[in-house]
């Protein structure tokens, strides 16, 4: 207590930026928690803070395709570490003109958006270095797409945790090919 004797000047000239005060109805007794070490943006900057996992996306190029039939899209992603991934990640599926995705799709709850142009499909947080992920689009080509490359798609993803993003996208290429006359 202070001189004087009051716990108000005690309380003034004692307590630091994130102790606590509980005083005693009872008498003038006190106790006071220790203080924070860090600033409350040090702690919230530390829970936000990247784990240092890498996703990268590897590039597959879809099987070979006929106008008029499906192929399938695999969004393969590779956590390159050194951790665990921390929070969800999202992989996007860009699809190029004449290709529309037909499900259903891996993970069942990927979902179709900008006009049936992409999909996207969220995982979990926890995939360990050296392991991977895989969305599978299953896509149709249209009649009046024709014969030779298409190109125009792409595979990207995106975390919280990524500390490397120049590895989150990967073109694929679809091969169309004339029908098998049997």
């Amino acid at each position: 207590m202070s001189r004087n004797g009051s716990i108000r000047g005690f309380v003034g000239r004692s307590l630091t930026v994130g102790s606590a005060l509980v005083a005693l109805a009872a008498g003038h007794a006190c106790a006071i928690a220790p203080p924070v070490t860090e600033p409350a943006s040090a702690q919230v900057a530390a829970a936000v803070r990247p784990t240092g996992s890498d996703l990268e996306v590897i590039r597959i190029d879809p099987d070979s395709v006929a106008p008029g039939s499906t192929t399938t899209v695999h969004a393969f992603i590779n956590n390159a570490g050194p951790n665990r991934t921390a929070s969800p990640f999202t992989v996007v599926i860009t699809l190029p003109e004449g290709v529309t995705p037909e499900g259903p799709f891996f993970p069942e709850d990927c979902s179709v958006f900008q006009n049936g142009h992409r999909v996207r499909c969220v995982f979990p947080a926890g995939l360990p270095q050296s392991r991977t992920a895989t969305a599978v689009v299953p896509v149709r080509i249209a009649d009046t797409v024709p014969i030779g490359d298409l190109a125009g798609g792409y595979v990207a993803v995106r975390s919280e945790d990524d500390r490397n993003p120049g590895n989150d996208k990967q073109p694929f290429t679809i091969h169309v090919v004339e029908t098998d006359q049997d």
